[in-house]
C-alpha cells in the first residue's frame, strides 16, 4: 500500500475506516447465520473486497445510480444503506427494504440510489447505462456506476455498454471487481488477456487499481466520476482484489475438490484492506488503538441490533406478492 501523506482529514480517514469495517462485521455475521440455518437461500459475501465498495460509494449521493452483483451486500452498506434493512431483507422479512421478497441476491433501495443488486451475471451493467442516460437527459450532474466481477466481464453486454456510453458520451462508470475467481474457476483459466484493455478499442476512458488500497481506489473513483460529471462519457476500471471467502456460503457441502490452496487465501488475507488502512492511520497518527477499539464496539453493536431486528421481524403476507416496494 503507498503510504503517502493524503489530504483526508483524520475524521475522513475514520469515516472510510468505519464503513469497510461494517461492510466486514456485517458479512461476517450473515456468514454465522447462514450456516446456522437462519438464512432462507444463498449468500454470496463480499468480505476482501470492502475498499472498492467504500472508495467509490463515499463519493456518491442519493442522487447517484449504482447497481450490484449477486454479491452486493457492501455496496449496499457502502452506499448508505441501512444495517437493519439489509439483514431484515436477507432473512425474509417484512422489515426489510424490499419486504423480504428480494432476499440475499436482489437488495435495492431506489431511494438511497441503489437500482439492486442481480442474480444474473453482468444484468446490472446494462441497467446502470441506463439509468446513466436518464441522468444525462435529466441534467442534475447525476452518475451511475455499475459494479460487476471478472466473470461477468466476459458477457457480451460489457462490450455493447461500454460502445453506447462512448458513443453518447453517458455518465457511466463500469467497475470490474476482479476478485480472482469466475464461481469455482480461477479467473486465468476462463478470462484471455487484461480486462481493462477492453475500453480500448472504444476509445472510452480506463485504468486498473489496486482493489485493496482504499485511497488508491478512492483517487482512481475520484478521476472518474469528475470525468463522468464533465460530460467527458464513460471508465472502464478494474480493480485487482481477491475475495476471502468461497463463492458462496454452502460451497463446501457440494464441491468435490479445493480450486485454490490455503496458501493462496493466506497470502491474500495478509493484504487484506481493513488491517491495513488501520496500520496506515495509526502510523500516520489520524488515530488511536482506542479509537478503533470505539469503532469496533459501535459496530458491534449495531450488528446485534440488526439481527434482534430481523429476527423479530415477521414473514412477508405470501397474498401480497408486489414489486411496487421497490419504487416506494
Amino acid at each position: 500500500m503507498n503510504q503517502q501523506k493524503t489530504n483526508f482529514s483524520n475524521e475522513q480517514m475514520l469515516a472510510f475506516y468505519r464503513d469497510m469495517l461494517r461492510i466486514r462485521r456485517v458479512e461476517e455475521q450473515i456468514g454465522k447465520d447462514a450456516k446456522a440455518g437462519n438464512i432462507p437461500g444463498a449468500v454470496h459475501l463480499y468480505i476482501g473486497q470492502e475498499a472498492v465498495g467504500v472508495g467509490f460509494c463515499s463519493q456518491l449521493s442519493d442522487d447517484d445510480w449504482i447497481a450490484s452483483t449477486h454479491r452486493g451486500h457492501g455496496h449496499y452498506l457502502a452506499k448508505g444503506g441501512d444495517s437493519k434493512l439489509l439483514m431484515a431483507e436477507i432473512y425474509g422479512r417484512e422489515g426489510g427494504m424490499c419486504k423480504g421478497h428480494g432476499g440475499s441476491m436482489h437488495v435495492a433501495d431506489f431511494s438511497k440510489g441503489i437500482i439492486g443488486a442481480n442474480g444474473i451475471v453482468g444484468a446490472g451493467i446494462s441497467i446502470t447505462t441506463g439509468a446513466a442516460w436518464a441522468a444525462q437527459l435529466d441534467g442534475k450532474g447525476a452518475v451511475g456506476i455499475a459494479f460487476f466481477g471478472d466473470g461477468a466481464a466476459n458477457q457480451g453486454v460489457l462490450c455493447e455498454a461500454i460502445n453506447v456510453a462512448q458513443l453518447w458520451k453517458l455518465p457511466v462508470i463500469f467497475v470490474c471487481e476482479n476478485n480472482g475467481f469466475s464461481e469455482f474457476s480461477p479467473s486465468s483459466t476462463v478470462t484471455a488477456g487484461n480486462i481493462v484493455d477492453r475500453a480500448k478499442p472504444y476509445g472510452a476512458a480506463h485504468e486498473a487499481v489496486d482493489g485493496n488500497d482504499l485511497i488508491a481506489v478512492w483517487q482512481c473513483a475520484a478521476r472518474a466520476i469528475k470525468r463522468a460529471r464533465d460530460g467527458e462519457g464513460p471508465t472502464l476500471i478494474e480493480a485487482r482484489t481477491y475475495r476471502q471467502r468461497g463463492h458462496v456460503e454452502a460451497e463446501a457441502s457440494f464441491l468435490g475438490s479445493a480450486y485454490r490452496t490455503d496458501e493462496e487465501v493466506a497470502e491474500w488475507i495478509a493484504r487484506d484492506p481493513i488491517p491495513a488502512f488501520g496500520k496506515r492511520l495509526l502510523d500516520a497518527e489520524q488515530a488511536t488503538r482506542s479509537d478503533l477499539d470505539r469503532i469496533e464496539k459501535e459496530i458491534m453493536g449495531e450488528v446485534a441490533e440488526a439481527v434482534r431486528y430481523a429476527e423479530t421481524s415477521p414473514y412477508p403476507d405470501s397474498a401480497n406478492q408486489t414489486t411496487s416496494y421497490m419504487f416506494a
